[in-house]
């Protein structure tokens, strides 16, 4: 009676929401000081004071709260057009950007309005599962396409091999989500001579969307490449979610790169599929705030100090870890083959992790360190009992 696609894909849902639910039952339990819970990418610290200042200045001004155009408030977009433009040094104008509900819609919208069914869309693994649902959505494909092993870079050779007539786009998301890798300019260089080399065989263009919630949440001096500036078919996804601590207002854009051929009309179809799909508009108070902070970071500081942290309790513990570049994420390889019963594993111990097959990588699990200090400086013990457990299951194996 109900949409067999819905009931069938409640079935496979996100492992991390799952996590998430046995992370509440774990506290509701033996109390939260004493669960581990690194399930769920929400931004542990709070906004800036002035951004909640001009939530407040903002939310009093006349005809603030009025429809606006689908793309959003045309001043708006001509700031962040400048921010783009001051990014990556190509001509964005407030036509190639739509404001959107946070960066899930903006690939929605995207797709919605680049996908036939059937088309396909190159995914490298690790990934955040829900890109299943925003192509699948839409009659598109999913195409997987692992990373290289050890330091989750793109395989170029791979991506290419990959690329068939019934491919439309690629997504990129880099610092990646759940590896914490950023990928490096060589690699995304050597990408575009591969996406030029595929396009001139099966004389299709092959779409580069770019999903960068975490582009501004990097460490150590790393810089991640503007990708709007080295593929002239891009089209970049950004949120405020993770930049600025504001998850829970959905805020965004889509920028479509002014080089594109065509680009007025995918920015038209972009403005349509937001109407259409029921967001409508991006919320109105927050378009307005969000264009005051376009180049602040919160928390980063914070969040490198929590990263050092789990990171040498987890190599002291005896796990194989790459130490992340940017975004808020681990990503260690399991002890044992089963990553899956490795997370059953931690929970017998209250500690919360998320299977790497939930990202289409097993073999390894995902922590997320926006968490408190206090649950990382006591989850020290708790992954020592894990691994000492692992290591007598592979001795009776």
């Amino acid at each position: 009676m109900f949409s067999k696609k819905i009931i069938d894909s409640l079935s496979s849902g996100s492992m991390i929401r799952a996590m998430f639910e046995q992370g509440n039952i774990l506290k509701a339990k033996y109390g939260a000081d004493n669960v581990y819970d690194f399930a769920l990418g929400n931004p542990d610290p709070e906004p800036d004071p002035e951004i909640i200042e001009d939530m407040r200045a903002l939310a009093g001004e006349p005809n603030i709260h009025k429809y606006m155009s689908n793309a959003g408030f045309a001043d708006v977009r001509d700031t962040v057009a400048a921010y783009m433009k001051a990014q990556s040094g190509k001509g964005f104008t407030a036509e190639d950007i739509t404001m959107v509900v946070g960066a899930a819609a903006g690939l929605s919208v995207t797709f919605h309005s680049l996908l036939d069914p059937g088309d396909e869309v190159i995914t490298l693994a690790p990934y955040f599962m829900e890109y299943n649902s925003y192509v699948g959505n839409q009659g598109g494909v999913v195409v997987p396409v692992k990373t290289l092993p050890g330091t989750f870079r793109p395989d170029v050779n791979a991506i290419r091999a990959a690329i068939g007539p019934r491919t439309k786009a690629i997504i990129l998301n880099s610092p990646n989500n759940p590896s914490g890798a950023v990928y490096p300019e060589e690699d995304l260089i050597d990408l575009v001579r591969a996406l030029e080399d595929a396009e001139a065989e099966t004389g299709n263009t092959v779409y580069v969307v770019s999903d960068e919630p975490y582009a501004k949440i990097v460490y150590d001096g790393v810089k991640v490449p503007s990708v709007a500036r080295i593929f002239k078919n891009s089209i970049t996804v950004n949120s405020f979610s993770k930049s600025l601590a504001l998850p829970g207002e959905r805020i965004g854009f889509v920028a479509v790169s002014p080089d594109m051929p065509d680009k007025d009309l995918l920015n038209a179809a972009i403005v349509y599929s937001n109407r259409t799909l029921g967001f409508v508009n991006a919320p109105s108070l927050m378009q307005k705030v969000v264009a005051r902070h376009l180049d602040r970071a919160v928390g980063l500081e914070a969040y490198r100090e929590r990263r050092d942290m789990l990171y040498e309790i987890l190599v002291d513990a005896g796990y194989n870890c790459l130490k992340p570049q940017g975004a808020f994420y681990l990503f260690p390889e399991s002890p044992i083959p089963d990553d899956k019963e490795f997370a059953r594993i931690a929970l017998n111990h209250r500690t919360i992790v998320v299977a790497g097959s939930g990202f289409s990588y097993p073999g390894y699990f995902r922590l997320s360190y926006c968490v408190s200090k206090d649950t990382i400086k006591g989850s020290r013990e708790a992954f020592r009992a894990i691994m000492d457990e692992c290591s007598e299951l592979k001795r009776k194996a």
